[in-house]
């Protein structure tokens, strides 16, 4: 067990969250346990997607417009069983996502109007162990949240237009890293399990077919429960603290 690592307890000034995720289901299989504890605790979550999966990983011959469509009704109905739904989809195109001043500026929007005391987020760093986690578009969502963190939101002469519109400067406190090579906090999601699998399973263009699925998300939960010392048959995610105050 890593003795720096922290453990997830309730933080009564935690008050509002965000989650900022690039596709639809990425806050599901990374953080839906973490989720469903956060708004058990009282949490007012909220979600910003920045794609809305137009090209995500299914059969189908849907036209990208129409999986958009689907694909965005299966997040809302999944963030539902999180006890989430306050959710804004940007709409960039899946599997194009880049580090712009666009989408800064779109991600700085969404913290300035939803005043988050906490954000979740993918990591910018890869993961060699886990190629899968390092999708380009989640590396790419990852530092422009990050970078719409620090400065941009908080910071009263970036994107003047946002000023225009009313939205005041606001300073996130802290991030949570979602898929770091390198966590320093985890969180017993044991008692909120069934709600993300539960969350999974609504992404039916994605994992319908999938027999092996709550199975498979088990496994990666009691793994870095092991992993960090935590009792038998526990189940956890885990994070990166950054503090950005």
């Amino acid at each position: 067990m890593k003795s720096s690592v922290a453990r997830y307890k309730k933080d009564p000034k935690v008050k509002r969250a965000l989650a900022v995720m690039a596709h639809p289901d990425d806050v599901d299989f990374g953080s839906g346990g973490t989720i469903a504890r956060l708004t058990r605790d009282g949490v007012h979550v909220s979600y910003c997607l920045v794609t809305s999966g137009d090209a995500g990983g299914d059969s189908s011959r849907a036209t990208p417009e129409e999986r958009a469509v689907t694909r965005e009704a299966e997040q809302r109905a999944a963030a539902a069983e999180l006890g989430v739904n306050d959710l804004t989809f940007l709409r960039f195109g899946d599997g194009r996502v880049e580090v712009t001043l666009e989408l800064r500026k779109a991600i700085a929007r969404v913290i300035r109007q939803t005043r988050p005391d906490l954000v979740i987020c993918q990591s910018p760093e890869r993961n060699y162990e886990r190629i899968f986690a390092s999708h380009p578009d989640h590396l790419a969502a990852g530092e422009a949240t990050l970078r719409a963190i620090y400065p941009d939101a908080r910071n009263p002469h970036a994107f003047p237009e946002l000023l225009a519109e009313g939205l005041e400067p606001h300073a996130v406190p802290t991030v949570w890293l979602a898929s770091s090579v390198d966590p320093t906090m985890i969180v017993d999601i044991t008692k909120t399990f069934s709600r993300k699998v539960a969350g999974l399973r609504r992404h039916a263009s994605q994992v319908g077919d999938r027999d092996d699925l709550e199975a498979n998300v088990k496994q990666w939960a009691r793994a870095t429960a092991k992993r960090f010392g935590l009792g038998k048959k526990r189940l956890a995610e885990s994070f990166r603290v950054v503090t950005t105050a």
